[in-house]
């Protein structure tokens, strides 16, 4: 796959992510939703993903290593957020409006789909880079049905903690998603050091 195919992808993806982010950020806002804010958040995250892989990926191995332990770190942003909505929501557990949590749900799942189809062929290029745009679309996607099957309880009990329990999973999803992808970018700077060791010895 060329670079240019590559940054191609991740531009439209980084695209998509940011268009929705306002969607469902604003939605969080009306309906007072803890796990829509945090996925909200994701969006953001996602783009800013999506965008260093766009300016990195030409980049030598060396530099790569360091953008994805930058990636790592953006990754917790959601995870952090999470955190500190589901706190906010624990203090005043109001339950959110059941058909916009729901349908906003719907919508992001769409996104994240056609997000995590676009960047399948990405995983395998051998860069912590893509394989975490990727994770990031594919988690995204796990989240979301999470967040419509917290929707569709609300109906039937009317209860914040659904919203509440989301939240904190998409925490959590987000956290082994960051140690995933700084492993990785641990393991292309081996590999940096050992071709660089390699050379000496020569």
């Amino acid at each position: 796959m060329t670079t240019q195919t590559i940054r191609r992808a991740v531009l439209i993806v980084a695209l998509l992510n940011l268009a929705y982010f306002f969607v469902e950020f604003v939605a969080s806002l009306a309906i007072g939703s803890a796990s829509l804010a945090a996925d909200s958040a994701d969006f953001l995250e996602d783009t800013a993903i999506n965008l260093l892989v766009f300016v990195a990926v030409a980049w030598p191995a060396q530099r790569r290593r360091v953008a994805g332990s930058v990636l790592a770190a953006l990754i917790l942003i959601p995870a952090i957020a999470a955190i500190v909505m589901v706190v906010t929501k624990l203090i005043n557990p109001v339950a959110p409006s059941p058909e916009g949590l729901t349908g906003v749900a719907v919508g992001a799942l769409v996104v994240n789909v056609i997000c995590a189809v676009i960047l399948l062929r990405l995983r395998d290029q051998g860069s912590s880079l893509a394989k975490g745009a990727w994770l990031a679309a594919r988690n995204d996607a796990l989240a979301n049905l999470l967040i419509i099957v917290a929707g569709l309880l609300t109906f039937v009990w009317s209860t914040a903690w659904f919203d509440i329990v989301v939240g904190a999973i998409i925490a959590v999803i987000n956290l082994s998603a960051a140690k995933e992808v700084w492993e990785e970018s641990r393991e292309e700077h081996a590999s940096v050091e050992e071709a660089f060791a390699d050379m000496e010895d020569c």
